[in-house]
C-alpha cells in the first residue's frame, strides 16, 4: 500500500480524477494506479458519449432490468429527481443499501484547486496550495460505532440506514480504510485566534474523505474529525477525545433541528486508543478514548481559508478559491462580473448576520468564535467548546479557556463583525479601489441587518403579529428581567409558549411553570405582563390557542445543555452509550414536549452538580 504523492500535471490521456469509484474497492493507491484506472477520460477526445450520457443510459438499462427480474432489494426507486434542486437529468436514481452503487470523488476539488507538492505527511509551513494529501491514521485497537444520523443518511447520503451494520462503514466512518478514487485531503488556513493572527493553522486532525453528490444534485463534502495527522498538526496528536466528539455528534443535529444553519454529523466511532489530554490546561494530564465524527457540510472553507493567502501574498491562489467557491455555492452571482468579489462579500455580511442573530435566539455561545470557525457559507461550523445559556446572563462564555471573555454570548455580534472585518482585509488586494469602498460599506450596514433580523426572531419568540415601536422596549425589558432574576433563558420563553393569558393576566403561575415562577419574583414583572398583553391583543384575528400553538413552535422546549452532554460523555466513558441514543433521538423534536426526555428531566432545572461543570478548548 502506497500513498500518493503529490499533484502533478497530467494529460487529458492520464488524468487521474475523471472517474469515481465504489466502496468495493478499498485501497490507498497511487497516481499511476488511477491513471490506468481513468482510461474513460479519454472519452472527450474521441468524440464518444461523455460519461454522463453513459450513466443516464446505464441507470435507464440498469433500472429496467432490475425491476424486470424484481431485484429491489438493494434499491428503493428515487426517481424522477426531486425539484429540489430543479434538475431534472431524466434518469433513475436510487438509494442504496450496498455500497457497490455509492461512490466517493476528490475531482471537483483537486482538478481546480492546488494541492501541496510535499507528499510526506510531515508537520510543516505549508504555501501555494489549498489542500494537502494526507491519509486518516487508522485506530490501533477495536473501533465501536456509538450512533449514526438517519436523516444524515438516508436524506442526503442516499444510504439505506441498514449500512450501518456492515464493516465496509465501520471502516469508512473511522478512517480505517479510503475509497480507491477519491483522494484524502487536509485544507490549509490560517486565522484570527482571540483577535491576534495566529499564522497557518488547518485541518490538524481532519481529513476530507471526498465528495458526493446525491440524488438531489446536492453537493457534500465528508469529512472526518479525529482521523490522525496532517501537515498542520502543530504539536496536537490528530486525534479528539470521546467527550468533545459525543458533544459535536449532538449539537450538530441538534442546531439541524432547531433550525440553525450548522454542518451535520453523519456518525461517532469510538475505540479504545489512549489519547491524553490535559482538559483544563493546568498540568493534569489524563488518558482518554479516542473517537471519530464524520461531518458533512457543503463546504469546509471559513475566513481563514482566504486569510492564510493574503497574509502569504498569494493572490493567484486566492482568487482561484475565491472563483471556485462562488461558483459552487453561490450561483446567483455572475461569474462575469467584475464585481462578483463584492457580491460575495455582501452575501458573506447577510449571512453571518443572520447566523449569529439564529445563536442568540436560542441562547447559544459557539465558545470559539476566531476567523477559522467562521464558515465562508455562514453556517456553524467546529463544535467545540460551545454551550446553551441557562440562566440568562449576556456576560455567559462557556469556555473557561476564554480568560478575557472575548467571546461571551453578548459579544458575538460584535466578535461577527470584527471576523468579516478580517474578511475585507483578506479581500482588499482582489479589489480595486471603488470596490474597497463599496466593501467597507457594506460591512456598515452588517449592524442593521444583525439587530433587525435579531428583533424579527425575537418578535416571533414572544408571538408578537405585525410590527410596533415598542416591540424591541418589551423584549429589551423581559431580558432585563430575566437578567436580574436569573431566570433560566429556554424555558422561560418556552412557558410563556405554554401558559395562557388569563393566567398571567392575573399572575396566577403554575408550579411547573418555574423559570416564570421565577421572572415573576421580580417588582416589574406585573408591568411587563401589562404591556406584554396590550401588546397581544394588537395581534388581528389570533386567539390565545394559535398564539401558544404559534410560539412552541419556535421556543425549544429541549436543547443541549451542558448537563446533559456531560451525563451523556460520563456513561459512554463507561461503555453505556444510551444516553448518548436518548439525547440524539429528543433533540430531533426540540419543540416537542415528549415522555422519555420529561422523565429525565430535561425540562427541569438542572441539577446541582452541573454548576461545577467546565468546558475547555482541550479536544
Amino acid at each position: 500500500m502506497s500513498c500518493c504523492p503529490a499533484r502533478r500535471s497530467f494529460s487529458a490521456e492520464e488524468e487521474p480524477w475523471s472517474h469515481s469509484y465504489s466502496f468495493d474497492s478499498w485501497v490507498c493507491t497511487d497516481w499511476q494506479s488511477l491513471k490506468q484506472s481513468s482510461s474513460v477520460s479519454m472519452s472527450r477526445q474521441h468524440g464518444v458519449p461523455s460519461l454522463l450520457t453513459w450513466v443516464v443510459l446505464i441507470c435507464q438499462a440498469g433500472c429496467c432490468l432490475l425491476d424486470s427480474i424484481g431485484a429491489a432489494g438493494s434499491f428503493s426507486h428515487l426517481c424522477p429527481v426531486s425539484n429540489k434542486s430543479n434538475l431534472n437529468h431524466g434518469y433513475c436514481e436510487r438509494k442504496t443499501n450496498s455500497f457497490s452503487m455509492w461512490s466517493l470523488s476528490s475531482q471537483s476539488l483537486i482538478a481546480t484547486l492546488p494541492v501541496d507538492t510535499i507528499p510526506e505527511n510531515s508537520i510543516r509551513k505549508v504555501r501555494n496550495c489549498i489542500f494537502s494529501v494526507a491519509y486518516p491514521t487508522p485506530f490501533i485497537s477495536r473501533v465501536l460505532l456509538v450512533a449514526v444520523s438517519e436523516e444524515v443518511l438516508e436524506g442526503i447520503l442516499d444510504l439505506d440506514v441498514s449500512v450501518k451494520e456492515t464493516d465496509d462503514f465501520l471502516q469508512l466512518v473511522s478512517g480505517g480504510k479510503v475509497v480507491l478514487g477519491s483522494i484524502p485531503l487536509a485544507h490549509r488556513y490560517g486565522g484570527h485566534q482571540f483577535g491576534s493572527w495566529a499564522g497557518q493553522l488547518g485541518d490538524g486532525r481532519a481529513h476530507l474523505i471526498g465528495v458526493y453528490t446525491n440524488r438531489y444534485g446536492e453537493r457534500w463534502e465528508l469529512q472526518l474529525k479525529g482521523s490522525g495527522k496532517t501537515p498542520y498538526s502543530r504539536n496536537g496528536d490528530g486525534r479528539a477525545v470521546l467527550r468533545s466528539s459525543v458533544r459535536e455528534f449532538l449539537c450538530s443535529e441538534a442546531m439541524y433541528y432547531l433550525g440553525i444553519p450548522t454542518s451535520r454529523a453523519a456518525s461517532l466511532a469510538v475505540s479504545n486508543d489512549d489519547v491524553w489530554r490535559d482538559q483544563f490546561y493546568n498540568g493534569s494530564v489524563k488518558k482518554e478514548r479516542g473517537a471519530v465524527v464524520l461531518r458533512v457540510a457543503k463546504s469546509w472553507f471559513r475566513i481563514g481559508s482566504l486569510e492564510i493567502l493574503a497574509h502569504s501574498g498569494e493572490l493567484d491562489v486566492q482568487r482561484t478559491l475565491l472563483d471556485f467557491v462562488i461558483q459552487e455555492h453561490f450561483p446567483s452571482i455572475n461569474m462575469n462580473d467584475s464585481n462578483r468579489y463584492l457580491d460575495f462579500f455582501s452575501r458573506v455580511v447577510l449571512e453571518t448576520a443572520n447566523l449569529i442573530a439564529l445563536w442568540m435566539s436560542v441562547g447559544f455561545a459557539h465558545g470559539v468564535c476566531n476567523t477559522d470557525n467562521f464558515s465562508l457559507l455562514s453556517i456553524t461550523i467546529d463544535y467545540g467548546p460551545f454551550g446553551f445559556m441557562e440562566s440568562y446572563d449576556p456576560n455567559f462564555v462557556p469556555n473557561t479557556s476564554d480568560d478575557e471573555r472575548r467571546y461571551k454570548i453578548g459579544n458575538q455580534a460584535n466578535v461577527g463583525m470584527f471576523n468579516l472585518y478580517k474578511l475585507l482585509q483578506a479581500l482588499k488586494p482582489v479589489l480595486d479601489h471603488r470596490q474597497k469602498q463599496l466593501a467597507f460599506q457594506i460591512l456598515e450596514g452588517y449592524s442593521e441587518h444583525y439587530y433587525t433580523r435579531f428583533t424579527e426572531l425575537f418578535r416571533a419568540k414572544l408571538g408578537l403579529l405585525g410590527e410596533s415601536e415598542d416591540d424591541n422596549y418589551l423584549t429589551a425589558f423581559l431580558l432585563k428581567l430575566m437578567e436580574d432574576t436569573k431566570a433560566d433563558f429556554t424555558m422561560a420563553f418556552r412557558q410563556l409558549s405554554e401558559i395562557t393569558q388569563d393566567q398571567l393576566k392575573e399572575l396566577r403561575i403554575p408550579q411547573e411553570f418555574w423559570a416564570l415562577r421565577d421572572l415573576a419574583k421580580h417588582k416589574f414583572f406585573s408591568d411587563w405582563v401589562t404591556i406584554y398583553l396590550l401588546r397581544l391583543g394588537c395581534n388581528m384575528g389570533d386567539s390565545d390557542s394559535t398564539r401558544r400553538k404559534r410560539m412552541t413552535a419556535i421556543n425549544p422546549r429541549y436543547v443541549l445543555r451542558n448537563w446533559m452532554a456531560e451525563s451523556a460523555v460520563r456513561k459512554a466513558e463507561m461503555n453505556d452509550f444510551s444516553e448518548v441514543h436518548l439525547l440524539q433521538e429528543v433533540l430531533q423534536h426540540p419543540f416537542q414536549r415528549q415522555t422519555a426526555a420529561e422523565k429525565a428531566g430535561y425540562s427541569l432545572r438542572p441539577p446541582s452538580w452541573a454548576k461545577d461543570l467546565k468546558v475547555s478548548c482541550s479536544s
